[in-house]
């Protein structure tokens, strides 16, 4: 009778085992799939920007030394591979530099809306677009690099990394570029 004792005690110890690395494989395959998800959000919201800049800069608003300088950096993003990360993020970290450079204060701001003449209200409405995907892209990339952390702090664990419960998934990188908005449009 003892011996059934141990055989049941062994079977709910394996039993509780199987339980808990099943579900921490599950916990690192929604982490997976959340990955995927802020990335594809990421890609669609600095596509949007990428729109917004290049709609600025054809619009005729713009001098055109700035118009020619924000159209090829919009440029370079729209037509950057999506699956080469570490070009893309360089890509739209010089996007961010141009922007900044272009709409650097708020005065720069008041003077392309005043330049508009009667159609201050179509260059209101592309700057009020232009910092709504400013504001979209910084949040989407901070929304994917919380996600990327949590995956990678639960990848640490001991028991994930015995076990191989990642499988051959590689280890998730976070979205490293400058999404800073312009500063001259903060208040919009």
């Amino acid at each position: 009778m003892d011996w059934l004792n141990e055989l049941l005690i062994a079977a709910v110890v394996l039993g509780g085992l199987v339980v808990y690395l099943a579900s921490m494989a599950g916990r690192l395959d929604r982490l997976h799939h959340r990955i995927e998800t802020t990335h594809a959000a990421l890609d669609a919201q600095l596509l949007r920007r990428g729109a917004a800049v290049q709609d600025l800069a054809s619009s005729g608003f713009l001098d055109p030394a700035s118009s020619l300088l924000l159209s090829a950096a919009a440029q370079e993003t729209l037509v950057v591979d999506p699956a080469d990360d570490s070009r893309r993020f360089l890509v739209e970290s010089e996007l961010t530099r141009t922007l900044g450079a272009v709409l650097d204060t708020r005065e720069d701001v008041e003077e392309l809306c005043a330049e508009a003449g009667p159609d201050v209200e179509v260059a209101d409405l592309l700057l009020g677009e232009l910092a709504v995907a400013c504001r979209r892209v910084e949040l989407a990339r901070r929304f994917h690099n919380d996600v990327v952390r949590s995956c990678v702090q639960v990848r640490r664990k001991r028991v994930v990394r015995w076990f191989r419960l990642a499988g051959y998934t590689p280890l998730p990188t976070t979205a490293d570029f400058d999404d800073t908005p312009p500063a001259g449009l903060a208040d919009r």
